[in-house]
């Protein structure tokens, strides 16, 4: 039977790339989306054109009770996952002084709380699997070095990383990896007109952003047999920033 992996927030951007890398493979896909259902639809078309098997659920990641209760009821139904991709995500970014309440809560219990949410109605299934599986958290740079009006999304960051490290110490002993992809500046829809790429770019020995394919280039070896013995670890996709 084909290993089936979830990648949340897989709809656009490096979600998308990171589905397709994995379609190509040969991995099955559980696609997910919050809101957008016809672009996670058009990548569920795109594996299937690949070959591969596809299916799409929808939830908010910060939601405990819908997460819960989709998982349990998919895994049930199509059996327990090898992998799993939390890359769903939300920025929210602003000095410090002028972030609201709720700029700081929606951004932690997306990011951070996402990560419970989604792996916790998954964890036992993926251990009575009793086989080799996979986890990574895509993270950011801002979870390792921090960034400039990002304090809320820099901590969701750099927590989700200490989550992962403390994981794959419970879950090493059964086979199951789990390990981090801390994206630097990366050329997405994520990038609005208040990023000051050309000053960013200046920090970067590489002198480029990076694309979602890179992304998901790291994503796809850190899910393979080869990576088996590589756990705890921050793979950083940055062109040299930190």
């Amino acid at each position: 039977m084909t290993d089936t992996i979830l990648v949340t927030g897989s709809s656009r951007g490096i979600g998308r790339a990171i589905a397709l890398r994995l379609a190509r493979s040969g991995y099955d896909l559980v696609l997910h989306c919050r809101s957008g259902r016809a672009e996670a639809d058009a990548v569920q078309a795109e594996i299937h054109a690949l070959g591969r098997q596809a299916r799409v659920l929808q939830f908010d990641v910060s939601d405990r009770a819908a997460c819960k209760t989709l998982l349990e009821q998919d895994v049930e139904t199509h059996g327990a996952y090898y992998g799993v991709v939390l890359n769903a995500g939300l920025t929210r970014d602003g000095a410090f002084p002028a972030l609201g309440d709720d700029d700081w809560d929606q951004v932690l219990r997306t990011n951070l709380d996402g990560f419970y949410n989604v792996l916790h109605p998954l964890s036992m299934p993926m251990i009575r699997r009793r086989a080799a599986g996979r986890i990574v958290c895509i993270t950011s740079v801002s979870g390792l070095i921090g960034n400039r009006g990002q304090v809320n999304y820099s901590a969701s960051k750099a927590g989700l990383i200490g989550a992962a490290k403390a994981l794959a110490i419970e879950l090493a002993k059964r086979k199951i990896t789990v390990n981090c992809v801390a994206p630097g500046l990366i050329d997405t829809a994520m990038l609005d007109d208040n990023v000051p790429v050309e000053e960013l770019l200046k920090m970067i020995p590489a002198q480029r952003m990076g694309t979602p394919e890179e992304v998901a280039g790291a994503v796809n070896f850190l899910m393979s047999a080869e990576a088996a013995y590589i756990t705890r670890q921050v793979l950083a996709v940055n062109g040299g920033l930190c």
